[in-house]
């Protein structure tokens, strides 16, 4: 039985949105909930209704009614949520126009700006009447190639609020990288900064956007945002213009085009280490109200609150945190290396910025434990209320970790989701307790279950993550797929009618959710499936092995686990230490996790997202190609596992 870690006050829980949505339901429905499992069973028994009502008490602005909730509901892909309502992304992200604090911005090098609420609005305004004097108009490709900063914001609010759909990448992505997936989608428009920093120095990007926009003809204009020198020298690059050049300084008002809850918003991508990444197209009514649900309900985001989330222009979770801006809450962007210039660098800030939601990724909070940091040591979190963390599975360490050495009294919600969906099926409930290793609910109005492979729902059963009815921000589309033959293989292949998401995972008694990789991942020694998670959950207890990755790998005619363990520095791979792994696995996860082989590894191969990959590895030492490296952080890393003696043994 995990053991309970935090359970809200009364007087906390009766505060929360999630309580108020709770009351709301009980008296338009004429119920009595007082928990959370019972609101979500109702919510995805009740589809239409708890969707109408989520929209009025998000405060969903549009400036055309919906028709009815759902159309074709049984469809899957295929059904339409608000069909004839008529709305625009970014006016439901400018409704607040005060001086409010909307953006803070910090960068590694010393830069600290604000922005108010009334100052983007302007800056949105003077950028849209640029992009709409250009020819911008609903459909067009606008992109980014850019930190995670204010006018990378600006630009996406700029385009989207003319009907434009909008895509980036962040700066550490290669030339290749970047062409795999703008050069899919033929952008009109690029902005970009000159470069970025990263550990205190400057990376200029002027020679990598010049071989980017060689490859894309149909980039109309490139505009360049300032950051590494005042004014760049962008003489090199076609069509290009300074930032504070192209807006318009005479606009002050944005005509908001009113476009159909189902037009494109974004396109998003999957990590693309196996193939050209998949273009994931999403809608504007579906983000917007697939995000704000998350944020206000599970999140419990408001108007008072600072929010903050470390993350890139190029993941999920930057488009996430942008729609924070529809509460009215304070937004804080950090660009660059998260341990500079020490590991304790976010927790300063988050102490000198008063923030209340902490967002972060699972490899983020066991870098800081290993490298000793204790916040509520050193630092004032009094604001802290909650701790969001995502990108892989949460340790049952890094659970403790948290309230050990972070804050005793706050909410931490592992939450778990993708680009795909640009959202999560599990994540928090601020009305909640928070278990060891458990993430804290199944999202409202998402039919998710943990199935066997018969196909049915199990209960404290490990199974595959499925969602069993349609939700507002699944992808509208696969850009270049015509017949829909992608989308379809990518979710619907397995089950028919049913989005398998591929991941392991498993439904606790009490409603909660516990992650144990991509299934694709899944570890299969003598037929039995065991997720990579349960091995890494023993690892991370152990202060010699800084980094790992499982594979399974074929093996007379079965497959057998194999270990590569990156340890900490000065230390080797011992016949002690590797008994002590093997006794700590066989104990405290089963004899079948146990791996045939323990292989010291110089390095573990991450996507620029910091994800690890194991399918990449697996590939790599079955001899197979592993199409695309442009999409790791370090490629080179791979060279190992195909050229390793001990797999041949």
């Amino acid at each position: 039985m995990s053991k309970l870690l935090w359970q809200p006050s009364e007087q906390r829980i009766r505060q929360t949105n999630m309580y108020r949505f709770m009351t709301l339901v009980n008296s338009k429905f004429n119920k009595n909930f007082t928990a959370y499992p019972d609101l979500w069973e109702w919510s995805v028994d009740n589809l239409e209704d708890f969707w109408e009502l989520a929209w009025e008490f998000l405060d969903i602005k549009a400036s055309h009614p919906y028709e009815t909730v759902i159309r074709d509901k049984e469809k899957m892909p295929g059904a339409k949520f608000f069909p004839g309502s008529r709305l625009n992304f970014a006016e439901n992200l400018l409704r607040f126009r005060n001086d409010d604090l909307a953006l803070v911005f910090r960068g590694e090098a010393t830069v600290h700006r604000t922005m108010t609420y009334n100052q983007l609005y302007d800056e949105v305004a003077k950028t849209a009447a640029a992009l709409k004097a250009m020819g911008v108009g609903a459909g067009d490709r606008v992109v980014g190639f850019v930190p995670n900063m204010p006018e990378s914001i600006i630009a996406m609010l700029a385009a989207v609020s003319l009907g434009a759909v909008w895509s980036s990448c962040s700066p550490d992505f290669g030339i290749k990288g970047v062409l795999d997936r703008f050069g899919q989608t033929r952008p009109k428009v690029l902005f970009t900064a000159d470069g970025y920093f990263f550990k205190g120095k400057p990376i200029d990007s002027i020679e990598r956007i010049a071989g980017i926009v060689k490859e894309l003809p149909s980039i109309e204009k490139i505009v360049v945002i300032p950051y590494i020198s005042e004014r760049p020298d962008i003489s090199a690059l076609p069509n290009a213009v300074h930032f504070s050049d192209f807006k318009d300084p005479d606009a002050e008002e944005i005509a908001f085009a009113q476009m159909d809850f189902h037009d494109p918003l974004y396109i998003m991508y999957s990590s693309g280490t196996t193939g050209l990444p998949k273009c994931m197209v999403q809608s504007i009514g579906g983000v917007l109200l697939h995000q704000k649900k998350e944020l206000v309900l599970h999140t419990d985001l408001s108007q008072e609150d600072t929010i903050f989330y470390f993350t890139t222009c190029g993941w999920m979770m930057w488009n996430w945190l942008t729609t924070s801006l529809s509460t009215g809450a304070t937004l804080v962007l950090y660009d660059g290396n998260p341990f500079h210039p020490g590991p304790d660098a976010l927790w300063q800030m988050a102490e000198e910025e008063k923030i209340t939601v902490f967002g972060t990724s699972a490899g983020y909070i066991e870098a800081l434990k290993n490298a000793g940091v204790k916040p509520r040591e050193e630092f004032d979190l009094s604001h802290l209320k909650s701790v969001l963390s995502t990108g892989s599975p949460l340790s049952v360490e890094n659970f403790n970790f948290i309230y050990d050495h972070v804050k005793k009294d706050l909410q931490l919600a592992s939450i778990s989701g993708g680009s795909d969906l640009n959202g999560c099926f599990a994540l928090g409930n601020p009305m909640g307790p928070v278990y060891e290793g458990e993430l804290q609910c199944r999202a409202l109005g998402m039919k998710v279950f943990a199935f066997d492979p018969d196909g049915q729902p199990v209960i404290g059963e490990q199974g595959e993550l499925v969602c069993t009815a349609p939700f507002p921000s699944m992808p509208i589309y696969f850009w270049g797929d015509e017949d829909g033959s992608k989308y379809h293989s990518a979710y619907f292949a397995h089950y028919p009618n049913i989005w398998t998401h591929g991941d392991f995972v498993q439904v606790t008694e009490r409603g909660g959710m516990v992650m144990f990789g991509r299934s694709d991942a899944t570890l299969n020694p003598g037929g039995v499936r065991i997720g990579t998670a349960e091995i890494y959950r023993r690892l991370d207890a152990m202060y010699e092995i800084e980094d790992s990755v499982v594979v399974g790998q074929p093996w007379n005619n079965d497959v057998r686990v194999i270990l590569f363990v990156k340890l900490a520095q000065g230390l080797s791979l011992t016949p002690e230490l590797e008994a002590r792994i093997r006794s700590d696995i066989r104990q405290h996860a089963s004899p079948r996790h146990v791996p045939a082989k323990i292989i010291e590894t110089p390095d573990i191969p991450y996507t620029l997202n910091m994800k690890k990959v194991e399918l990449a590895v697996r590939h790599m030492i079955e001899g197979k190609e592993v199409k695309n490296k442009d999409a790791l952080k370090n490629p080179e890393s791979l060279d190992f596992f195909g050229s390793c003696p001990e797999l041949n043994t």
